[in-house]
């Protein structure tokens, strides 16, 4: 028995957010010269760098956090298909 109803295909995508806290250990890597040159301050784009760094690491904790996001997948391709960028 043929079905007499139709549907069309709408890909989503589906994003679970995760959270983890890492500690950057403060060591010369995270410094630079402070505006008189004659000292060290920390550098917030390195200690961001290193924190980065340390989120893929295996050994990282992520906690998940809420409920998955459900969206409209930006790219609408037909089921199998390979998408062209």
């Amino acid at each position: 028995m043929a079905s007499d109803s139709l549907s069309i295909s709408v890909r989503l995508r589906r994003r679970q957010a995760e959270t983890a806290h890492v500690s950057v250990p403060i060591t010369e890597d995270v410094m630079r010269p402070d505006n008189e040159g004659e000292g060290k301050k920390l550098d917030v784009d390195k200690i961001i760098e290193a924190a980065l760094q340390l989120g893929k690491l295996d050994s990282t904790e992520w906690e998940i956090e809420g409920e998955p996001e459900i969206q409209l997948h930006p790219v609408q391709n037909a089921p199998g298909a390979t998408s062209i960028q």
